[in-house]
């Protein structure tokens, strides 16, 4: 029997322009689809990473808009969720967008989608850190049946859990084959500091932390460490990310959820000290304290459901992702700079209110 694959399927990617999505994209384009839709209103994303190619049908908008789920095709085979408002920080600073570009995005596509003909599954980017425990203690993997607790540090997260409520109503009440995947920190090529509007705040250029490292050990500028970096995350490459998705959809369970996370814990501090190693930053780091909404401290995902369930394991590691994003970061330094710069005035604006 044949392995399943995406050959000859209408497939849509809902924030296809983004640094996940513009991944996904391309390792879908390998199998040979149909089509694939994009939808996207590139609010945190650029018009550059969506991707040439004859196949690609790109529908620039918010998918909140009916006139775009209006015309939608009739039938689709797979859909990924992958659009929201990007993110912690930025969702603290206005909770009201978040809620407009994350929870109302969900329940407006979930509800145009029950009514979908030959839809095989809908794949929801969950979050990880919605769910992991508050700790700074030693940390211990995160299962995909970890409590979800009432209390969060911000309305992103907020968003990302009612997400997987509404999934898991409308698969139970319209069958809609829904799949969660719970993201750990992704990082990699196509990231860019500065893409998209400015949503009123320094994240709009300062972004995860990945990214922002890079740029600034490449300028050799002092990494801030925020708790002095002992903090830690499960860095996953973009690529790997891509593949864990593409894995979900032939074969994930609906109603189920995975991690997708490469299961190896990294503090902040050894990322950094890694970055600054690998482009020759002498500029020693920026000793922080905690950021005061921040409890998230240590964790990683448990990689056990996804390896048994989907095939799927991560299989590039953190120096060697990072040595492939900072290629990336300096073939297109002037790129990212045209994005940062285009919110100076308005970070300028902003601080001085």
């Amino acid at each position: 029997m044949s392995q399943a694959t995406f050959k000859d399927a209408t497939l849509m990617v809902v924030g296809g322009a983004g640094f996940v999505g513009s991944n996904l994209v391309l390792k879908l384009l390998e199998q040979n689809p149909a089509k694939v839709i994009i939808v996207d209103n590139l609010l945190s994303s650029d018009q550059s990473n969506v991707v040439d190619d004859p196949r690609v049908d790109f529908r620039y908008g918010s998918i909140t808009d009916d006139q775009i789920l209006n015309n939608l095709p009739d039938t689709l085979d797979y859909v990924w969720h992958l659009s929201c408002f990007h993110g912690n920080q930025s969702s603290i600073a206005d909770p009201l967008a978040d809620h407009e570009n994350n929870t109302f995005t969900t329940l407006k596509l979930f509800e145009h989608l029950k009514k979908t003909k030959g839809l095989k599954k809908v794949v929801y980017a969950a979050a990880g850190c919605a769910v992991a425990e508050k700790t700074f203690d030693d940390a211990s993997a995160t299962y995909e049946d970890a409590p979800v607790s009432l209390y969060h540090d911000s309305p992103y997260s907020i968003s990302k859990i009612i997400g997987e409520l509404y999934g898991n109503y409308y698969w139970r009440q319209h069958d809609l084959p829904f799949v969660k995947c719970r993201f750990q920190n992704v990082y990699g090529p196509r990231e860019m500091l500065g893409a998209g509007s400015w949503r009123g705040t320094v994240h709009t250029v300062w972004r995860n932390v990945t990214p922002t490292f890079i740029w600034k050990s490449l300028n050799h500028e002092a990494l801030p460490l925020d708790n002095g970096g002992n903090a830690s995350r499960d860095f996953i490459f973009v690529e790997d990310m891509a593949r864990g998705l593409m894995a979900a959809a032939l074969k994930g369970e609906p109603g189920e959820i995975y991690n997708l996370a490469s299961g190896v814990e990294t503090t902040i501090r050894d990322l950094a000290e890694m970055i600054n190693e690998i482009t020759g930053n002498p500029t020693p780091v920026d000793l922080k304290p905690a950021r005061d909404w921040d409890r998230s401290g240590k964790r990683f995902g448990a990689t056990e459901k996804s390896k048994e369930k989907l095939g799927f394991e991560a299989q590039v590691g953190v120096r060697e992702g990072l040595e492939k994003t900072i290629a990336w970061t300096k073939e297109n330094r002037d790129h990212i700079d045209g994005l940062m710069k285009q919110h100076a005035y308005f970070m300028k604006q902003a601080q001085a209110k």
